[in-house]
């Protein structure tokens, strides 16, 4: 079956961005799937702006105060530090998936979310998070080497990795293993030796009091190393060109690229192909995309409508597919929680693993009943999942959901969407067509839902509200899952 036009840019859209906004949704017809990837690399192009959240969380003293004296910090001001870094990296999640739904920058930030999990990091420190997202967002599709070299250093991820303790005659192998089996070679492709090699190579580096990278010179060993067949006296920055120059670096990101923004199953040619050519333009990030996006194959029946969708990309999507004002941000925080991705707490420094891992018996159904729960200001009555660290400290509050209820029923429900903006999308689709052309619009995959048995739910009282309950009972299929 030949692939529509439309089909083909939406599919571009989901994968190279957060899927269609409601405001362009009615022009697809007529924009190729070229047209539209030369309009999300000329919107993506512009550098984007910090997203500064942290606060001074002590009065009376400065951030530099409180980051160089720790030592001085009474446990009460600790705790309120700790505290107030929870409240930020809240602020900061909203900020950034704000970003994700409503940003021009469609592409930039769909990357970013991709590194985001690649080099996944988990500190309770505002100051690291936010200047670790910056340089993911600045480096998201420009050079893998420079994106590598200064997640490295940054002290989120010296903290994460412990390499603010490797120091010489005791050396600290943690963040030299995660450099080799995560960011760049993956498992199986160097030696226990070079990782201790690797291990010494990286004494020294650090981070100072205001969060700037340190090379401590009476802290590194700087004896001859021998390392993935190399011998010198390697530092950590020649460690990281060694492992650039390493073919195997650029089939390791390839095959992950692909199976994030293609297709779980990996077909071996096309990586190869792929990967050869990322390593040939000396990791140029952008190249590789393109590479993907403008060629015929990504655009395969086969390759649409098959990847389970993140809880990030979920929520993303339904809101910039339904132009709406939340009335409380907390439930996006709570969503995310109970569906297994909150930004910037991955379960662990491998990320998240996505695919088939997205669903669970809890985790669809919550899935299926989030565009009622959002549309039709229902209360929310879910319990997030017990893990302390995610809920930003917040487990004491056993009765979570039921706070959140009472806050959207004092604030009359819990989102106002703009229904006549949705209508104006199919403004110009005959009422018998309405339903295939909604259908074709909302969902991704090769599977076609009972148009009999969804017949019985939808409310033929006017255009609008039948549009209106296509448009969410459509949402609320497993289908929909998929984009």
């Amino acid at each position: 079956m030949a692939v529509s036009n439309r089909l083909k840019t939406q599919h571009l859209l989901w994968r190279a961005a957060f899927g269609p906004m409601a405001e362009n949704l009615a022009s697809l017809d007529a924009v190729t799937p070229k047209k539209m990837w030369e309009k999300l690399l000329a919107t993506s192009a512009k550098a984007p702006n910090k997203i500064d959240i942290a606060t001074n969380v002590l009065n009376g003293m400065s951030t530099q105060d409180v980051m160089m004296q720790p030592d001085k910090l009474t446990k009460e001001q600790k705790q309120a530090i700790q505290k107030q870094s929870r409240e930020d990296l809240k602020s900061l999640n909203m900020r950034w998936l704000d970003e994700m739904i409503n940003s021009e920058a469609q592409f930039r930030e769909k990357m970013s979310l991709f590194w985001h999990g690649h080099f996944a990091c988990r500190v309770v420190n505002i100051y690291y998070q936010q200047q670790l997202l910056d340089i993911v967002r600045n480096n998201a599709y420009g050079n893998f080497g420079t994106l590598l070299k200064a997640v490295s250093k940054s002290p989120a991820m010296l903290q994460f990795l412990n390499n603010q303790q490797n120091k010489k005659q005791h050396p600290n192998e943690n963040f030299a293993r995660e450099v080799m089996e995560l960011f760049t070679l993956g498992r199986g492709n160097y030696t226990e030796n070079d990782v201790k090699e690797a291990a010494r190579a990286f004494t020294g580096w650090g981070y100072g009091p205001q969060g700037d990278f340190l090379s401590r010179p009476n802290q590194h060993d700087d004896g001859t190393k021998i390392f993935l067949g190399q011998t010198g006296n390697f530092d950590g920055d020649a460690i990281l060109d060694i492992l650039l120059q390493q073919k195997q670096v650029a089939i390791f990101i390839t095959k992950k690229i692909y199976r994030y923004f293609v297709n779980d199953i990996t077909d071996d040619g096309k990586v190869a192909w792929l990967a050869a050519r990322f390593y040939k333009s000396g990791y140029e990030i952008k190249g590789l995309m393109e590479d993907i996006f403008t060629s015929d194959w990504f655009y395969d029946q086969k390759n649409i409508g098959i990847k389970i969708k993140s809880p990030v990309e979920l929520l993303a999507g339904l809101r910039r597919f339904l132009p709406l004002e939340l009335q409380n941000d907390a439930a996006q925080l709570l969503f995310q929680q109970a569906l297994g991705q909150v930004l910037f707490y991955p379960p662990n420094v491998a990320g998240w693993p996505g695919g088939k891992s997205w669903i669970d018996s809890s985790t669809l159904m919550l899935r299926l009943r989030i565009p009622q729960i959002i549309t039709a200001n229902e209360a929310i009555n879910i319990r997030p999942k017990s893990d302390d660290d995610v809920m930003m400290g917040r487990m004491a509050e056993n009765k979570i959901s039921d706070k959140l209820n009472k806050g959207y029923a004092d604030r009359g429900g819990t989102a106002m969407v703009d229904w006549a903006m949705v209508a104006t999308i199919f403004k110009d689709t005959s009422r018998e067509n309405l339903l295939p052309k909604i259908t074709d619009t909302i969902l991704q995959s090769k599977g076609r839902i009972d148009i009999a048995l969804l017949a019985k739910y939808l409310n033929n009282e006017s255009r609008e509200n039948y549009i209106k309950s296509v448009t969410i009972n459509l949402m609320s299929t497993p289908e929909y899952q998929l984009c």
